[in-house]
């Protein structure tokens, strides 16, 4: 199913979604150029260096690469982030060995302020090269010719492999259907944690199936201490706002998709979701429960597993040691878990985009992939680094890594701003409630979103 694209309704619309998600010279100009392909002829020039598919390091390009400056907007979460980020820079400067000079500009997120400034810098002329980014600004940005198509950049680049095949699938579903206008940099997926003791006093195993992860929630719903009551919860379940990630698991766990949630499949992952409220599986407040509820439950011992990403998992292990652990959300007919992502871009204005491809790739791949998810805690998209004892070695990175192979993000369309805010927390209250069937929910939400 071919994406509408934002920006075909009112600039406002698309400044709204942007805003929801989320001077030096040198190759910084607001002409065009065409992509250069890995087949361009190999030139001679004094002073400038050509690139090929084999740039040790990370680093590929196709193109001749002169002696410029590539300026850099970016935007980090805190002081130290910064700091890494200006640390990263000055090592590709120093051992590039092509003369490239990256500029590093920090402005900040600002509730997803970034975005629509950066938007209006571009419109604009400003002279940014590349850039930090989010996948909701890509329609916009493509609709108006701002990005540069990075296709032939990577399909010539030495590490093309060294990046998961499903991770290109999404920068492309994010775009024009067609061709990759952002580069990976890192990730944040989905995973279910679980408590290894509760595990225990229930007799279960960590769960490979879809079919037996609703069982472990069943499993795991519990009266301790004899008194009538529910005293463990079998799952923490988002109703909130947010929500409709790992409720996209359990549709997905079923053979359903976002492609169509009208399916029978896609209906009876609906109807697992309305039972494990329904059949008292998770706490009663399940309904209106956000991010920092189900983080506080699953904390403080109420439920036995939760779904949430890398984010959460050092505050986890302070409060419980060894007693944390984590799997990849199982696989049923199908299986599916839900995203979060930061990347980067090149800007169609960039007169060498073969340079900033140098930089681009350096941190999706190179030095810098490798410094910056250390640094972060982020999950890399490079597999040579993932296999490295630092991700391996942890519980959580390895949950992520697992699940980056059928990783996936919500259909980004004119309607997901609305859709994701509003129309599903109130559609699956009330199909959670019974006011509306799981039919009747899952129509609803098809049509709110591919209206």
């Amino acid at each position: 199913m071919k994406q509408r694209l934002l920006g075909k309704k009112t600039m406002a619309i698309a400044m709204a979604a942007l805003m929801a998600a989320g001077t030096m010279t040198g190759c910084s100009a607001g002409g065009k150029e065409n992509t250069e392909t890995a087949e361009t002829t190999k030139k001679e020039t004094t002073g400038a260096v050509t690139a090929t598919s084999t740039a040790k390091d990370g680093q590929a390009s196709t193109g001749e690469i002169k002696p410029c400056t590539i300026k850099f907007r970016y935007w980090a979460d805190n002081t130290d982030y910064s700091q890494l980020m200006q640390d990263i820079i000055k090592k590709f400067n120093a051992e590039n060995g092509k003369g490239i000079t990256v500029v590093g500009e920090e402005t900040p997120w600002d509730g997803g302020a970034y975005s629509e400034n950066l938007f209006n810098a571009k419109m604009g002329g400003g002279d940014i090269d590349c850039a930090t980014w989010k996948l909701t600004s890509t329609p916009l940005f493509v609709n108006n010719d701002l990005l540069a198509d990075l296709t032939p950049f990577i399909d010539a680049w030495d590490k093309k492999s060294d990046i998961d095949e499903n991770i290109y699938n999404i920068m492309v579903e994010a775009g024009d259907m067609e061709r990759v206008y952002v580069m990976p940099w890192n990730i944040q997926v989905l995973y279910v944690y679980y408590r290894p003791s509760i595990f225990k006093k229930a007799g279960i195993e960590v769960p490979k199936t879809y079919e037996e992860f609703l069982e472990a929630i069943e499993k795991c719903t519990m009266d301790t201490n004899g008194d009538g009551k529910t005293d463990v919860y079998g799952f923490g379940m988002r109703g909130a706002k947010g929500g409709q990630e790992p409720w996209g698991s359990f549709v997905n766990g079923r053979g359903g998709s976002f492609k169509d949630l009208t399916t029978p499949e896609a209906v009876q992952g609906m109807q697992d979701f309305v039972d494990v409220y329904k059949k008292g599986y998770v706490p009663p407040t399940a309904i209106s429960d956000g991010f920092s509820e189900i983080i506080a439950n699953f904390k403080s011992g109420l439920t036995a597993m939760t779904i949430h990403h890398t984010g959460s998992s050092k505050d986890m292990e302070k409060v419980f040691g060894d007693d944390v652990s984590a799997f990849p959300f199982p696989t049923g007919k199908g299986q599916w878990t839900s995203m979060g992502d930061t990347e980067t871009v090149i800007f169609n204005s960039c007169e060498n985009k073969a340079a900033a491809f140098e930089w681009v790739s350096y941190l999706a791949a190179g030095e810098g992939q490798k410094m910056w998810c250390e640094g972060t805690g982020n999950v890399p998209v490079s597999k040579s680094i993932q296999a490295s004892d630092f991700f391996q070695n942890n519980r959580f990175m390895k949950a992520s890594i697992d699940g980056q192979g059928y990783a996936g993000i919500v259909p980004i369309l004119d309607t997901t701003t609305e859709w994701i805010s509003s129309l599903w927390p109130n559609t699956v209250s009330q199909a959670l409630t019974g006011s509306i069937t799981p039919e009747q929910c899952m129509r609803t939400l098809q049509d709110g979103l591919y209206q």
